[in-house]
């Protein structure tokens, strides 16, 4: 099979969704204001990591340290070589800060062997590493060795960097004072490439940037992106047929893919690269930021900030805006996420008064906990709109319940309904209606789901015309009750704000698409059905049994405003988002043959509902 290498500067603004430059012309030069040295660190194992130092010309006052640990590469390498922009921000880069990146261990130029979502290892013996160890011994050096610091150190990090932030608070270094995760793995079975045990076909093209071993450092990409000769994701995917049959191009040397196969389930293999679980008794001042419309990381930056509030009494607060993955970092004047349209200088607002001041505050100044910023700061994604909170949720949530009725009705209470429709394998509901190739999805989230509101194989469900705003503010809980003439099926469940027919277009919208009566997705998740009562030990349905189906979606914060209706969809296939259900209950999905995929028909009863939180006025 034909392999096309992939340049770095395109894979890892693809991955990562942000851009690797300013978008904006900038009067200053990094390296008229800024000298760079190249260093190794040495491990306490021995091994070394390549260390990019960039501290401010400026000597007459001292500095903090701010860190990014990476897999996606320092570059560009050489001493004379400087990138045009570095640190979180351009305000923290123009005021004067020691950045610091690091290729994280069996990456780019630094030594040792790279494992995909390094497992934490608690009570470690003297030469025992792990990526906290790691960010350890960094930022031990770095304190001791580089001039005019001033003794503190912040990290932050988008995506997979962010993963590496959230490591840096576990065993944390004394002179570690702010940490800043965004978009942060939380854990690969319900992040990036799983969600609730469903494996994201989508990601499956991102395998290659972590499956490959590299044999020494270098400065050139060392993987090969698959050359799949389609434009048209949907049909690729449909023609391969069984996840088996996509080995032509991963072969045994892409070890993610192999581990992808044989760890089908939640087991010790997942369960020890989550970082989640290991949270507990946090020191340093924590700002974790997400995008509430970002399609790879959810799950991380929610379950961080909700497990540091509970199991630590350091400052922790939280940022959630109306961004796609790693938006925040952009400076685009316009903030949309596909043809929905947010507002002016979002990104930058968040940079200038939220970012700069969180770390200002903690690395220039007192660092007590009366920072001046919000605990939670949330955009509302119906009003347009930023809201502080002094909780997340907030106080003021109420549960409020749904039932799915008969007629697509959303009504309050439960009814006697069965509602059945048949799934297809080989005729599966698009996740979108775009037709091309992506490397991983992202505006689906924002996504008119009105060409699948229109298929026979997708339920729905709505309330009247509202006659007042709804704001729901924080976790969405489904409890589907189901039945299915095979033995073994997905769920997915899709929270849409259904816009009036007067609504106005924005300059973002598709030409083929309108504003009026827009279908926007909010918020929407799967649960791989064998999973419905253990990730641990899945197990099929029985056919035609009415069963429990329960599982969350992510928080929100949304108004549904007067004159908007609400809407929920309930269907069975999302493709090529997740894999296809064989139907039929195989032990390893990963491993099903054609003849175990089968047509089956699925029913809702209508003593299904949804629990939301609404804010009281």
């Amino acid at each position: 099979m034909t392999l096309k290498q992939t340049p770095l500067l395109f894979l890892i603004s693809l991955f990562l969704s942000i851009p690797l430059f300013s978008q904006t012309t900038q009067k200053f030069e990094v390296s008229e204001n800024y000298n760079k040295q190249e260093v190794y660190i040495t491990m306490r194992d021995g091994v070394k990591l390549h260390t990019t130092i960039y501290s401010p010309k400026d000597t007459s006052k001292r500095y903090p340290v701010i860190m990014q640990r990476t897999p996606y590469s320092s570059q560009p390498y050489g001493a004379d070589q400087f990138r045009s922009k570095i640190g979180p921000n351009e305000f923290l880069m123009q005021e004067g800060n020691i950045i610091v990146y690091q290729d994280v261990r069996g990456r780019w130029m630094s030594e040792g062997t790279y494992d995909n979502m390094r497992a934490y290892i608690p009570n470690k013996k003297r030469k025992q590493s792990d990526e906290t160890s790691d960010t350890y011994d960094s930022i031990e050096w770095l304190i001791k060795n580089v001039k005019n610091n001033n003794g503190k150190v912040g990290t932050w990090g988008i995506s997979y960097p962010g993963h590496y932030a959230v490591m840096s608070l576990i065993d944390a270094h004394p002179a570690l004072k702010a940490v800043s995760p965004q978009a942060g793995i939380g854990d690969f079975f319900f992040d990036d490439f799983h969600h609730n045990g469903a494996y994201l076909l989508s990601y499956w093209r991102a395998t290659a940037l972590f499956g490959y071993d590299k044999k020494g450092p270098t400065t050139e990409a060392w993987y090969e992106m698959p050359d799949l000769g389609s434009q048209d994701q949907y049909q690729f995917f449909l023609d391969i047929g069984p996840l088996s049959n996509l080995d032509q191009y991963y072969k045994e040397d892409n070890i993610f893919w192999q581990q992808l196969k044989e760890n089908p389930n939640y087991n010790e293999f997942w369960k020890s690269r989550g970082v989640i679980q290991h949270l507990n008794d946090i020191k340093p001042a924590v700002m974790t930021v997400g995008g509430l419309f970002d399609a790879e990381d959810l799950y991380g930056p929610f379950e961080t900030y909700k497990t540091i509030e509970k199991s630590s009494d350091n400052y922790n607060t939280m940022v959630f805006g109306p961004w796609s993955h790693g938006d925040w970092a952009r400076t685009s004047k316009r903030q949309a996420v596909g043809n929905v349209y947010f507002g002016d200088d979002i990104s930058e607002g968040y940079q200038k008064d939220i970012e700069t001041k969180f770390f200002n505050h903690f690395l220039k100044g007192s660092g007590s906990k009366d920072s001046g910023l919000p605990e939670a700061y949330v955009f509302d994604t119906g009003k347009m709109e930023w809201n502080s909170y002094e909780t997340w949720p907030p106080k003021n949530a109420v549960k409020k319940t749904y039932f799915l009725g008969d007629d697509q009705k959303l009504t309050e209470n439960a009814s006697s309904a069965e509602i059945s429709f048949v799934s297809d394998p080989k005729k599966p509901v698009p996740y979108s209606e775009d037709i091309k190739m992506v490397f991983t999805p992202r505006k689906y989230m924002t996504d008119d789901q009105r060409f699948a509101a229109r298929r026979p194989d997708v339920l729905v469900f709505e309330t009247p015309v509202l006659e007042k705003d709804m704001t729901m503010a924080g976790l969405i809980e489904a409890h589907l009750k189901v039945a299915t003439t095979g033995t073994a099926a997905d769920w997915v469940v899709k929270v849409i704000d259904v816009y009036p027919p007067d609504a106005e277009d924005s300059e973002e919208m598709q030409d083929h698409l309108k504003m009026s009566n827009y279908h926007m997705m909010v918020r929407s998740e799967v649960i791989r059905g064998r999973f419905r009562n253990s990730f641990e030990n899945p197990e099929p349905f029985e056919a035609n049994k009415k069963t429990d189906v329960s599982f969350n979606l992510q928080d929100i914060n949304h108004t549904f405003k007067k004159g908007h209706k609400l809407q929920i969809q309930v269907q069975s296939t999302w493709f090529p988002l997740i894999d296809l259900n064989p139907q039929t209950y195989v032990p390893n999905i990963f491993m099903a043959e054609e003849k175990d995929f089968t047509k089956q028909t699925h029913t809702v009863f209508g003593d299904s509902f949804i629990n939301f939180s609404v804010l009281e006025n």
